[in-house]
């Protein structure tokens, strides 16, 4: 059976990451998280903070396609420093970014309701310490909200 991947999908998607504490939520089309790829939406509002991490196996490309709103790759350096911020979506620089394995980065969403396709190997397994930004809040850290603020205040401005 297929998924249709239409307007009604992406409102409902919205509608759960808009309701949810995290401020964001996934939609997998992988069956499982030990499965070998991984094809997902996800949906996330402004206030969304993923922290900043990369992923060191050489198999963990990741490729993101915005198909709603607008967001910002941020590519940091190793001290924490903006290397680079590139506003994807409709009105961005590109529709889409491939981040290589080892980019320290975070997504930003800088318009309500923005939805991307993302598609990396899997299984799927929980960053290792070498993998979390040692330099970013935790996500639930008192520190994150401004953290982020801060983040965005840099790259709106790019």
């Amino acid at each position: 059976m297929i998924t249709l991947i239409d307007n009604a999908l992406l409102d409902a998607l919205c509608a759960e990451a808009a309701a949810n504490p995290r401020r964001r939520k996934n939609r997998n089309f992988h069956p499982a998280d030990d499965h070998p790829a991984h094809r997902l939406l996800n949906a996330m509002q402004p206030d969304s903070y993923i922290p900043p991490h990369r992923h060191l196996d050489p198999d963990k490309d990741e490729t993101f396609v915005v198909l709603r709103g607008l967001l910002a790759l941020v590519l940091f350096d190793d001290e924490g420093g903006i290397a680079r911020s590139v506003k994807v979506g409709a009105g961005g620089a590109a529709l889409g970014v491939d981040i290589p394995h080892g980019t320290w980065h975070t997504a930003v969403a800088l318009e309500a309701d923005t939805v991307f396709l993302e598609a990396k190997a899997g299984p799927y397994l929980p960053f290792t310490a070498a993998e979390k930004a040692p330099w970013a809040p935790a996500e639930n850290a008192p520190e994150a909200a401004p953290y982020l603020a801060m983040v965005k205040a840099l790259v709106t401005r790019l």
